[in-house]
């Protein structure tokens, strides 16, 4: 039995599947991916919290090839995973030696891959790919006989319950 702390929670044993997993794949693929964009050094999928650096790199990026008037949110539409093929993606995790599979299934935009009642309008089926994403990976992994994982982020960072108490979010708090 864990309690609700972090010093319980890093009492856990790790897995033997995962100590003996030797390779996993990790993917990072979100609404973020549509600009794929980052100062050398930094990261992609914080995009959207980098846009708010005033004439900061992502910014000057983003007001070049965008417009200043493009919204970070007028991405999602365009996030259509056309080329998406998730038994492929499978096939070659597997033939790669992957023991598992994660996904970031909620990055810190608060963006869901998967139909979320409480993310209405701001996920991978009401908006861009019109798909569950998480549920199609996830039944192309467990097909191919792999363990399927996902990161979810409740740090959001412009989501008002973070605002008001980040602490309680992340692992200082």
């Amino acid at each position: 039995m864990y309690a609700p702390t972090w010093s319980s929670l890093d009492a856990r044993p790790c897995p033997a599947w995962f100590d003996e997993a030797k390779l996993g794949i990790f993917i990072h693929w979100g609404v973020y991916s549509v600009p794929a964009w980052a100062k050398k050094g930094t990261y992609a999928e914080w995009y959207w919290s980098s846009l708010q650096e005033a004439n900061g790199p992502t910014r000057q990026f983003h007001d070049r090839t965008d417009g200043a008037d493009f919204q970070y949110q007028d991405f999602a539409p365009l996030f259509k995973a056309e080329l998406f093929d998730p038994t492929q993606w499978a096939d070659l995790f597997a033939r790669a030696g992957a023991r598992y599979v994660a996904l970031t299934s909620k990055h810190h935009d608060g963006f869901c891959l998967w139909p979320s009642a409480q993310s209405w309008n701001w996920n991978s089926v009401d908006i861009g790919a019109h798909r569950d994403l998480a549920g199609e990976l996830t039944a192309a992994v467990r097909a191919k006989g792999l363990r399927m994982g996902f990161y979810y982020s409740l740090y959001e960072w412009f989501h008002p319950a973070f605002l008001a108490e980040p602490a309680r979010y992340t692992r200082e708090g």
